[in-house]
């Protein structure tokens, strides 16, 4: 029998019902398997060069209790799931910072399968001009898990 294949999970994950149900679905996925559940939240940064060094601090502050928030909300949803995880919070662009986050773990762990986990979005302007998994579905250099 070959040895069991690594699985990390990258789950992008703001608190939302879609990321929820992304989180439940990376639970499922890593079920029997030997493998990691990475939650990526990215603080989206409006472009630096129209903000006062003032407003990037109370924004960096705000990004810091949104993170706490998010944090003790993963490990509410993910307790008592026998599933190893991680937090992490990365600023920018929320499609490009996920692929990085994969692409990192990836070069870490070269044997891994890397897989990115996200919820749709119910957002009727998404349809229009693009959402995160549209975005992924394009770009993703690994496997992407769109969860309705």
């Amino acid at each position: 029998m070959p040895p069991a294949t690594d699985l990390r999970l990258v789950v992008g994950y703001d608190g939302s019902p879609p990321a929820s149900r992304a989180l439940d679905a990376a639970v499922n996925l890593l079920r029997g398997r030997t493998g990691r559940i990475d939650v990526v939240y990215v603080a989206h940064m409006p472009s630096m060069a129209s903000l006062s060094a003032d407003a990037v601090s109370e924004l960096e502050t705000d990004f810091d209790d949104v993170e706490r928030e998010l944090r003790t909300l993963a490990g509410e949803q993910l307790r008592g799931r026998e599933v190893d995880w991680e937090f992490e919070r990365r600023e920018g662009l929320i499609a490009e910072d996920l692929i990085a986050a994969a692409n990192d773990i990836r070069a870490a762990h070269p044997h891994a399968t890397v897989v990115i986990v996200v919820g749709s979005s119910s957002q009727v302007m998404h349809r229009v001009v693009g959402s995160v998994a549209v975005s992924l579905a394009r770009h993703s250099p690994v496997p992407l898990v769109v969860v309705p």
